[in-house]
């Protein structure tokens, strides 16, 4: 049997009773174990699980021989016999992340110990509801699955992670390809060969810098996505939070402005629609047709190139333009955040999107907002950051979460 199938037979409780159910829940508990604090040893794995200490070894055995564990050699002693060290495989099963944009897609490769193996960032894609840009989906998957470095047949489940209101449990996205009888992620598993999973961008942005990014012990954490649209990643006690009905995070659409701009959803006044990427790209066409001045000018042949990937650029070369009217975005943030500081007080939020790549340049005018907007008491607790995955936060947090949901863990 190989690791791929010895995998899904430890983490289902099919066909057992008795010992040898008993025996699976154990080595879930052992994998489960190495997943969250890395190599360990036959004593420590014992006094974890309360078992003893030929019934750890015997374990540990059997899973060195169905290849999903390995001997990663002995621990330095002062003295005695000197004890190894156990950890999880990379090679025993591999993940899939797919993140896509508004215009590109990031794609990358997950091994059985969380590391990214390879990626391929902003591949050019088009996101459109339309049978044409489903296609094109479908064609960089496979693409990306025929020239990986593993077999496909090591790959245990792909994530895909895309804007708009998706129902996890059920797999459809009601945005984007909803023209499918069947739930999006079943009929991308039909067509790839892979189990699918999807999930929202932000959130599945926010898992991958809450397990492999900037947070170290905090347990009650917000993560702001900002980009093209604006979303929200909520953990409470270490946990992804999601909703009635799945659609938690909705931040961007908060009614804080009193205008009448309407919203891609249908309303008018959401954060969105003053302070969102989308809304950037807006006010920089509108400054430049009133005389601004940019080094943007030069490098596009007209603004109706422009993205909000160019106005982040010409922001990190010192482009006055687009920093001021990034610190103008980030403090409309700002304001909208002080509200949830006050309602969640988090041990941390942290900046992540295409427009926390600027840095202090959105940081600094959001901190300012908060401080004036936010109950000094409950805005002093929380710990404003910058992601530190930036663009692989997406498919890391994709892989993950394909990962989390095969082995039930999430």
């Amino acid at each position: 049997m190989s690791a791929h199938s010895t995998i899904l037979e430890v983490f289902t409780e099919d066909n057992a009773t008795g010992v040898a159910l008993k025996n699976k829940a154990l080595k879930r508990a052992i994998i489960n174990y190495l997943d969250q604090h890395g190599e360990t040893t036959i004593t420590e794995l014992t006094q974890e699980l309360n078992i003893s200490i030929p019934k750890t070894t015997s374990l540990i055995n059997e899973l060195m021989v169905e290849e999903l564990i390995r001997d990663y050699g002995k621990i330095d002693s002062t003295g005695g016999r000197r004890a190894s060290l156990y950890g999880l495989a990379p090679e025993a099963a591999y993940f899939i992340g797919v993140d896509i944009k508004r215009y590109y897609i990031n794609i990358g490769l997950l091994d059985f110990k969380k590391n990214l193996v390879s990626v391929n960032k902003q591949i050019p894609y088009q996101l459109e509801n339309t049978e044409e840009s489903y296609q094109e989906l479908l064609r960089i998957i496979r693409n990306f699955i025929n020239t990986m470095p593993v077999a496909k047949e090591k790959v245990l489940a792909l994530g895909i992670n895309i804007a708009g209101r998706i129902n996890t449990a059920t797999g459809f996205n009601f945005n984007f390809f909803h023209f499918h009888e069947e739930s999006l992620s079943t009929t991308l598993e039909k067509e790839l060969g892979i189990r699918t999973y999807l999930e929202n961008d932000a959130r599945s942005a926010a898992f991958g810098e809450m397990s492999n990014g900037v947070v170290t012990t905090e347990k009650n954490v917000l993560y702001v996505y900002l980009d093209y649209g604006i979303g929200m990643g909520i953990f409470i006690d270490g946990k992804l939070y999601y909703g009635k009905s799945g659609y938690s995070g909705e931040f961007g659409h908060i009614p804080i402005f009193y205008n009448e701009i309407i919203c891609h959803c249908g309303k008018k006044g959401c954060l969105e629609t003053e302070a969102s990427g989308q809304a950037l790209v807006k006010l920089f066409r509108e400054k430049i047709e009133q005389g601004s001045s940019s080094v943007l000018l030069k490098k596009l042949k007209g603004m109706d190139e422009l993205r909000l990937r160019d106005i982040v650029d010409a922001a990190q070369k010192e482009d006055v333009l687009s920093i001021e009217l990034i610190a103008a975005i980030g403090e409309k943030i700002g304001k909208a955040l002080a509200i949830l500081i006050n309602i969640f007080n988090p041990e941390m939020v942290i900046l992540g999107g295409t427009m926390a790549e600027t840095g202090d340049y959105i940081r600094l005018p959001i901190r300012s907002a908060l401080n004036k907007y936010s109950l000094s008491l409950v805005n002093s607790d929380s710990t404003l950051a910058l992601s530190v995955l930036g663009e692989d936060a997406g498919v890391i947090g994709g892989c993950l979460i394909a990962r989390s949901k095969l082995l039930r863990t999430i």
